[in-house]
């Protein structure tokens, strides 16, 4: 991806599968920057909802 210029979300399944035969059109789910942060929901996480809960709960620490 990087020695054509690419993102790895732009390029296609077929050459992810060439390196890694076990890549699914899953990945394009959490490829580029606002997907991957989007899929981080665990607690503390940088989903949306994450950051939301932790600004809460820190607004109302500092109330």
């Amino acid at each position: 991806a990087s020695g054509q210029g690419l993102g790895l979300h732009a390029l296609p399944l077929e050459a992810m599968q060439s390196v890694e035969p076990r890549i699914t059109e899953a990945v394009f789910g959490v490829l580029g920057a606002r997907k991957s942060a989007e899929s981080k929901t665990s607690f503390g996480g940088t989903a949306p909802e994450q950051v939301r809960a932790q600004a809460r709960a820190w607004r109302e620490k500092l109330a």
